[in-house]
C-alpha cells in the first residue's frame, strides 16, 4: 500500500526507517515546512518498506525540495528498486502540481560512502531508481563545518570590509561572479537560458531575502584606499544552522589569495555571535573553494548528492 501520512500523529510510522535528518521532522511539521500529505509511505501490512517526503522553506509555499527517499535495506535489490520506483512516481504525481518542474532531490552521505560496500550498495540502489524515473546526478558536494575553538586569523589589512547597502549593491557584484562560476547549480542556471544577472537576482530573491538574521552581517570586500570591490560573503542563519550562505571573488581579482580574507571575515562575523558551529558547502569539483575552506579550519563531515529532472515529463510517465 502506498499512501500519505494521515497527520502528524503518524510521524512514528515514518520514522520506521532512518536518515540523518529524522530529528528535524517534528519541528518541520510544526512550522509548516513539511505537510503530512507530502510525506508518503510504502507499507506491507504494518511493515514500512519505503518512505518519501518533500520540504519547503515556509508555511504555504509549494514543495521546493525532495529530501527524504528510503527503502527498507533488507529488501532484495530488485524488490527495493520496484518498491522505490512505485513510491517515487505515485507520490510525485500526488504532491507535485501538474505541469510543474519536479523539485530537486538531495541526500546527505557519509564522507567515505564509496569505501563502505553496504552503504554504497544501498545508495546506488536509490540512485538507480532516481535515474529510472528520468533524473540525473547534477553534483556531489562537500558539507563543511567550523567549530568554536578553531583559530580565526587576524585581518591582514589587504582588504577592508563594509556592510551590503541594498539589493542592487550585492546583485551587481554577484552578476560577474555568476558568469565564471564553478558551482554546478550556477552553471545549470546559466545553461537553462538565464543571464548571469537573472541568476543573481533569483539567488537573492529566492534565498538571501528570506534570511531573518541581520543584513549588517553581510560583507563586501574592497581594496583599501580605492574602494574597488573585490568580493563578498553572506554569513547568515537558515532554519537550522549558522552558515556561510554565499561567497565570491570577482573575476578580475581571482588568483591573488583574496578568498582567504573574504572567508575569514564571514567566519569572524558568525564566530562573534558565539554560534555552536558554522556550516558551509561547496562542490567536490570546486577545488579552489574546498582548499580555502580547509585553510580556514573547516572540516568535511559529510557529502551530499543532488539529482534533477530536466523537464516535468522527464520520467516519460
Amino acid at each position: 500500500m502506498l499512501r500519505p501520512l494521515a497527520g502528524p500523529e503518524e510521524l512514528d510510522l515514518f520514522l520506521g526507517l532512518t536518515y540523518v535528518l529524522d530529528h528535524e521532522l517534528a519541528g518541520d511539521l510544526e512550522s509548516g515546512r513539511r505537510r503530512p500529505e507530502w510525506m508518503w509511505v510504502a507499507l506491507r501490512g504494518e511493515r514500512l518498506v519505503g518512505r518519501i517526503a518533500w520540504w519547503t522553506k515556509a508555511r504555504g509555499e509549494d514543495p521546493m525540495f525532495l529530501d527524504f527517499f528510503d527503502v527498507d535495506p533488507s529488501l532484495p535489490e530488485q524488490e527495493a528498486r520496484d518498491v522505490g520506483l512505485r513510491l517515487l512516481e505515485t507520490a510525485t504525481a500526488a504532491v507535485v502540481p501538474a505541469g510543474a518542474a519536479r523539485p530537486e532531490y538531495g541526500r546527505f552521505l557519509p564522507p567515505d560512502w564509496r569505501e563502505d560496500a553496504e552503504v554504497r550498495g544501498y545508495l546506488e540502489t536509490l540512485f538507480a531508481v532516481l535515474e529510472k524515473s528520468g533524473a540525473r546526478q547534477l553534483v556531489e558536494r562537500l558539507r563543511l563545518e567550523w567549530r568554536p575553538g578553531t583559530p580565526v586569523p587576524e585581518p591582514s589589512g589587504r582588504l577592508v570590509f563594509r556592510p551590503v547597502r541594498d539589493r542592487e549593491d550585492l546583485v551587481a557584484l554577484m552578476t560577474p561572479v555568476m558568469e565564471g562560476t564553478l558551482d554546478a547549480h550556477g552553471q545549470a542556471e546559466l545553461a537553462s537560458g538565464l543571464t548571469a544577472r537573472q541568476a543573481a537576482e533569483q539567488h537573492y530573491d529566492g534565498e538571501f531575502a528570506h534570511y531573518t538574521t541581520p543584513r549588517e552581517w553581510w560583507r563586501i570586500a574592497e581594496l583599501p584606499g580605492t574602494g574597488e570591490p573585490v568580493g563578498f560573503v553572506i554569513p547568515a542563519r537558515n532554519n537550522y544552522h549558522p552558515i556561510i550562505a554565499y561567497i565570491g571573488v570577482l573575476p578580475a581579482h581571482r588568483g591573488k589569495g583574496y578568498i582567504d580574507e573574504v572567508l575569514r571575515e564571514g567566519t569572524a562575523v558568525l564566530a562573534a555571535q558565539d554560534v555552536p558551529r558554522i556550516r558551509a558547502a561547496t562542490d567536490v569539483g570546486n577545488v579552489p573553494m574546498a582548499r580555502a575552506f580547509a585553510r580556514a579550519g573547516y572540516t568535511a563531515f559529510e557529502r551530499a548528492v543532488d539529482f534533477v529532472w530536466d523537464a516535468p515529463d522527464a520520467s516519460g510517465s
